[in-house]
C-alpha cells in the first residue's frame, strides 16, 4: 500500500467513504480520481516513474506497479493455457534479413531503431513478435491433425516513436507484448477468430474494462500494405463474418489496417475522451507465405496455413494504463498491489497482526501491516482507502481470532472468524471476481 495514497486523491477534503457503492468506492473517490490521468495518479500510488538517464519513453516499474503487471501476466498466461497456447521464449533482436522477408522492413522501417552492425550484419531489436513466431513453426514439420497450433509469448518489442509523441504508459518505445499466434487451416480461423474474441471478453469481465466499439481495421490508400488484393478480400470477408456472427456491434474504419492484413481492434477511451486500441485479432495470410510455412494435410500433400495474430490485453503498459484510469488505483482485489491491510488498534495487538499476515501470505494473499506508528486509526483508514480490505484488530478481536473487516468504499462488516474472513477473500480473489463480498462490486 503507497504511503502516498491518501494524497493523490486530495482534491476533496478527506474523510471516511459514506458507503459503497456499484464500484466499491464512493462517489467522492470515483469523482476525485476521475481528474486524474494514469500518468499523474500511476506516479502518486508509486506505480512506475521515469528518468532522463534512462530515457523518454522508457518507464521503470516501482514495486507495487510491478505487482500489478506480474498479476496481470500470469492471469493471461493462465487463460491462454487453459485455451490450449503452448508458450514460448523468443530473442528480442533479429537479423535485418528476418525483417526484410516478414515485410516489416520495407512497410515499417520508420518505426524501427536503426540497424546495429555486429561481425558484419545488421541486427535489428525486433518491432514485432510475429516474424520470430512464423520461425519457430517453420522449425519443425508439421501435420494437419496437430493444427490449430496456438502459440503464445509475453515478449518485448521496441518502436522508435517521436519523442513528441510519448507519454506515460501508453505510448512508450519499450514495449511488453501480450502476443500469440494461431497457425491453422482455412477452414478453421472463423472458429479460431472466435475463441480469441472470447477470451478477450472474459478478461475485461475480470479486470472491469468497457470497451467503447470494436472496429473493423481495413487498409487505405498508400503504399503502406502489401499489395494482393485477393488476399485482402479473402481475409476481410473472414473477419466480417466472424463478428457478424459474434453479433458485437462494429464499424470499418479504412486506414488503420496493418500493413499485411486486415484486423479486429477493440477500442477503449481514456478520462480525457482519447480512442486507443487495446487488443486485436488479425488475418495474415502474407507471412505464412513470405517464410514457406506449410502442414501435410491429409491427402500427403503440403499445404499453406493460415496466421491469425491475437492479443488478449495488447501491450501490458498500454493495459495497466487504462486500468489505473479506470479504476482510479482502485482495482479489482485480484490485481490490487495490497489486498488487505490490517490495522491493528494498539501495540498490544501488533503480534497477532502478524500471524494474520503470515496466514495472509500461506493463502497467496498480498497483505501488509498499518500499525500505530502511522497515525490514528482514521488515519490509516484514509491511507488505505484504495486497498480492497482493512481488518481491523481491536482486543477482543485478537483474543478471539477475530477480525472486523471494512470493504473499500467504508461498509463495515460485523466481526468474523479471521479463518473464514481469509477463505472467502482468498475465493473471491482467485476467481478473479470484481465482486469484494456478496453483491458488492470491486
Amino acid at each position: 500500500m503507497s504511503r502516498r495514497a491518501d494524497r493523490c486523491l486530495s482534491a476533496k477534503p478527506r474523510g471516511e467513504c459514506p458507503g459503497a457503492s456499484p464500484c466499491g468506492h464512493s462517489p467522492d473517490v470515483r469523482e476525485e480520481t476521475a481528474m486524474h490521468d494514469h500518468r499523474k495518479l500511476g506516479r502518486e500510488l508509486d506505480l512506475f516513474d521515469t528518468d532522463p538517464l534512462i530515457g523518454a519513453g522508457l518507464p521503470y516499474w516501482l514495486p507495487d506497479g510491478a505487482t500489478v503487471r506480474h498479476t496481470l501476466e500470469e492471469y493471461i498466461r493462465a487463460a491462454e493455457r487453459r485455451a490450449g497456447y503452448r508458450h514460448v521464449y523468443s530473442p528480442v533482436l533479429g537479423k535485418r534479413e528476418l525483417y526484410e522477408i516478414s515485410g516489416h522492413w520495407a512497410h515499417y522501417s520508420d518505426d524501427m531503431f536503426p540497424p546495429m552492425d555486429l561481425g558484419g550484419e545488421q541486427i535489428l531489436l525486433r518491432p514485432s513478435l510475429c516474424p520470430h513466431h512464423a520461425v519457430i513453426y517453420r522449425s519443425r514439420s508439421h501435420s494437419y491433425r496437430e493444427l490449430p497450433l496456438r502459440m503464445a509469448e509475453l515478449g518485448g518489442m521496441y518502436r522508435s516513436e517521436l519523442s513528441g509523441v510519448l507519454g506515460g504508459l501508453t505510448r512508450v518505445r519499450a514495449i511488453q507484448l501480450n502476443d500469440a499466434h494461431i497457425f491453422c487451416t482455412l477452414e478453421q480461423v472463423a472458429e479460431e477468430a472466435q475463441g480469441a474474441l472470447e477470451m478477450i471478453r472474459r478478461a475485461y469481465e475480470a479486470l472491469g474494462i468497457t470497451p467503447t466499439r470494436y472496429r473493423l481495421s481495413l487498409p487505405g490508400p498508400g503504399g503502406k500494405y502489401v499489395a494482393a488484393p485477393e488476399k485482402w478480400q479473402q481475409s476481410t470477408a473472414l473477419l466480417t463474418d466472424v463478428l457478424d456472427r459474434s453479433g458485437l456491434p462494429y464499424e470499418a474504419a479504412e486506414g488503420e489496417a496493418a500493413f499485411y492484413g486486415p484486423k479486429i481492434d477493440v477500442q477503449v477511451t481514456d478520462g480525457a475522451g482519447r480512442e486507443s486500441t487495446l487488443s486485436t485479432v488479425q488475418v495474415d495470410f502474407h507471412q505464412p507465405e513470405q517464410f514457406g510455412l506449410h502442414y501435410i494435410g491429409a491427402d500427403g500433400a503440403r499445404h499453406r496455413p493460415v496466421m491469425i495474430h491475437r492479443s488478449i490485453i495488447g501491450s501490458v503498459e498500454r493495459a495497466v494504463a487504462h486500468l489505473i484510469e479506470q479504476h482510479g488505483g482502485a482495482f479489482p482485489a485480484w490485481l490490487a498491489p495490497t489486498q488487505l491491510v490490517i490495522l491493528p488498534i494498539s501495540d498490544a495487538e501488533l503480534p497477532h497482526a502478524a500471524a494474520l499476515a503470515r496466514r495472509c501470505a500461506g493463502l497467496g494473499l498480498r497483505a501488509e501491516i498499518a500499525g500505530p506508528e502511522r497515525g490514528t486509526l482514521g488515519a490509516r483508514i484514509r491511507e488505505g482507502r484504495l486497498v480492497p480490505y482493512q481488518a481491523v484488530i481491536g482486543a477482543k478481536e485478537a483474543a478471539e481470532d477475530h477480525v472486523a473487516l471494512r470493504l473499500r468504499g467504508g461498509l463495515r462488516l460485523d466481526p468474523r472468524p479471521a479463518g473464514d474472513a481469509l477463505t472467502r477473500i482468498s475465493a473471491l480473489v482467485d476467481a478473479h471476481s470484481t465482486d469484494l463480498w456478496a453483491g458488492t462490486a470491486h
